[in-house]
């Protein structure tokens, strides 16, 4: 094709493409009186000028902002003197919200013909592969906010479920199969949590670290079912003897669980142990191997004001280290840090 006629054809194209993306009336007076058409976005042809016009009126009338067209393809023909042709694909971006139509390819056919000295639209024919364009439509507006409201409450729910989800995540990754109460990494955090607090407000933090007497003989004598059970058992008995706001019972790792007593001195957290020690008791679980015959726990309690001279594992040292002299003297009794 010689470069002048492809000009001629381009800008053509141009000219009708930017009446047509402004919503110019201007671009009815282009439309030949031999003019023939058909428009893809719904079921109807269009089978003369006048209908045309109409249609295109009706479509500024429609969506009257300015439309933008994202071109992705064109085609140029030079079909002879008087008559040139243009294909173009591109994606339609309306004034308003929309995530379907702007995905969508439309396909534009325009013939122009050369008539005296004007070049004039003999054909326009618009493909859009969507169907849902209802009466007095020519974009299918109402179908795009209906699918709009749909997609917004889908996404809605989805979001909602995905939270659900995270939310269970985050609780089972933060929960002690087993137990059912906080696991190891919970408590790590809110041991952090609780250190930070108090260092800040110049409040006592205390644990208890406790551990099940001769739990490997239980399991040996019992069998791992009711060493299981008697963990279960034993985290029931740490949730019913917290009192206090923020107190966090966890399995600490075996048979070992731990209480984080926040704001609570060494009287305070002395006890909550003996409350725990006694619930224990109160379990009544059999146990040949203790002189009791029951299940028991040695504990260790510890509470210290929290300081930038330390760090919170310094709380569980000294817990840890009280725990250790309770089984040294003989098991089924506590002992604090300060003993």
């Amino acid at each position: 094709m010689r470069p002048e006629r492809e000009r001629l054809i381009h800008s053509l194209f141009d000219e009708y493409i930017e009446m047509y993306a402004s919503r110019d009336d201007r671009l009815t007076a282009r439309f030949s009186e031999d003019f023939s058409g058909y428009t893809g976005g719904g079921d109807f042809l269009v089978k003369d000028r006048d209908e045309w016009m109409r249609i295109t009126r009706q479509d500024f009338a429609q969506v009257s902002g300015r439309i933008r067209i994202e071109m992705l393809d064109l085609s140029m023909q030079d079909v002879s003197d008087d008559v040139v042709v243009v294909t173009a694909f591109f994606h339609i971006h309306l004034p308003i919200l929309d995530h379907i139509l702007s995905r969508e390819t439309a396909r534009l056919v325009l013939i122009f013909r050369r008539e005296s000295e004007d070049w004039m639209i003999v054909h326009s024919g618009i493909s859009i592969p969507y169907h849902m364009v209802g009466d007095g439509e020519v974009y299918p507006i109402k179908g795009l906010h209906e699918r709009n409201r749909e997609l917004e409450t889908l996404v809605e729910e989805r979001t909602r479920a995905l939270e659900d989800a995270n939310d269970m995540l985050e609780e089972l990754s933060y929960t002690d199969g087993l137990t059912g109460i906080a696991n190891r990494r919970n408590f790590d955090r809110m041991l952090a949590q609780e250190w930070n607090r108090g260092q800040r407000a110049g409040t006592s933090l205390a644990l208890v670290l406790l551990d099940v007497d001769h739990f490997k003989h239980f399991n040996d004598n019992y069998g791992h079912l009711a060493g299981d059970g008697c963990l279960r058992a034993l985290a029931r008995a740490l949730e019913q003897a917290g009192r206090r706001a923020g107190e966090l019972p966890a399995r600490y790792g075996g048979e070992e669980f731990v209480v984080l007593l926040p704001d609570a001195g060494l009287d305070g957290a002395l006890e909550t142990a003996r409350r725990i020690q006694k619930d224990v008791w109160s379990l009544a679980l059999p146990h040949a191997e203790t002189s009791p015959g029951i299940v028991t726990v040695s504990l260790g309690v510890a509470s210290v004001v929290p300081s930038r001279q330390h760090i919170p594992e310094e709380l569980v040292r000294q817990a840890d280290a009280a725990l250790y002299r309770a089984k040294q003297s003989g098991r089924n009794c506590l002992q604090t840090a300060a003993d």
